[in-house]
């Protein structure tokens, strides 16, 4: 069974058409990277999911059953732009008025497990406007837990945190999932933190969904490349351009060939042409570099 699976979603605001007849499958147990430029569609998505707006047409299934009844909603978390807390309250006082609000039985206990499950326990006591960015968004994340719903939207957490608050983010996701019984959706633009969590993907533009894959379809998609460097860059670079059809220079100072075979075949030709290879490797591009791709190909069509 799949935690969620979309068809044909449409949404329209006036006379904008935000979503045109999207499909959607997240299956259970997966961090779901939700991908796309802004206004392509994805917080409209999420909002629909979670029951916030409704759509124009199509079907939203959460565990095989409609989106709106009643104990599959009980099933979802969620925390879409940031969380409604009370600056002057304590993080606990916070969390216990939301337990409240869900009739969640023995408070105490779940909003301990909910703090200890995104590292913030030891700031229960903390007033909610002296938190940082970071720890913010991981006790929206908290208030998102209470209730231990089986299914996890969350809009953007990663955005605007530090090295070690992204690291932490990681691995409050990481945890959520392992048991199996939990799934995550997570949407964010920092798509270099996304590949290191994300087991499926989905890409959405203009309110349509692009394609969606697993993160070793993903890995199997990614093109392969070798990097060198050289003594002048600028004269190597117009070597290989003579022979190969793309040949880039990327930030970290190093030459991108393409559609070599092996490593072994650039190093002798540049040899051949009077150039010596100081460093050369193999490597993939990333999820962002696809991404961009895939936008860049479509554009072309």
């Amino acid at each position: 069974m799949n935690a969620i699976e979309i068809k044909g979603l449409k949404k329209n605001f006036g006379d904008k058409q935000a979503l045109k007849s999207l499909n959607m499958t997240v299956p259970m147990g997966a961090i779901y990277g939700f991908i796309g430029e802004n206004g392509s569609g994805k917080s409209t998505t999420e909002k629909i999911i979670c029951g916030l707006i409704h759509p124009n047409g199509g079907q939203v299934k959460l565990y095989g059953r409609d989106y709106r009844d009643g104990d599959v909603r009980a099933k979802v978390g969620v925390l879409i732009e940031a969380p409604g807390c009370f600056p002057n309250y304590s993080v606990w006082n916070n969390m216990m008025l939301q337990a409240a609000n869900l009739s969640i039985k023995n408070p105490e206990k779940e909003v301990q497990k909910a703090l200890k499950m995104v590292r913030m326990e030891g700031a229960a006591g903390n007033k909610y406007k002296n938190c940082s960015l970071g720890m913010k968004q991981r006790i929206g994340i908290a208030m998102a837990l209470l209730g231990d719903p089986a299914l996890l939207v969350l809009d953007e957490p990663l955005n605007g945190l530090d090295a070690d608050g992204m690291r932490i983010m990681r691995e409050v996701l990481t945890d959520i999932i392992k048991d199996g019984k939990h799934t995550v959706v997570v949407s964010s633009h920092l798509l270099g933190e996304l590949q290191k969590i994300a087991t499926h993907y989905g890409i959405i533009r203009h309110g349509k969904m692009l394609c969606e894959m697993t993160a070793e379809e993903l890995d199997a998609s990614c093109r392969t490349y070798v990097a060198l460097q050289t003594k002048d860059m600028n004269r190597t670079k117009s070597i290989l351009g003579c022979k190969y059809s793309r040949v880039e220079e990327d930030e970290s100072g190093y030459i991108r060939v393409y559609d070599a075979k092996e490593p072994e075949e650039i190093v002798t030709y540049l040899y051949q042409n009077g150039v010596l290879v100081s460093e050369i490797k193999t490597d993939k591009i990333g999820l962002e570099e696809y991404y961009i791709d895939l936008m860049n190909a479509k554009e072309v069509r």
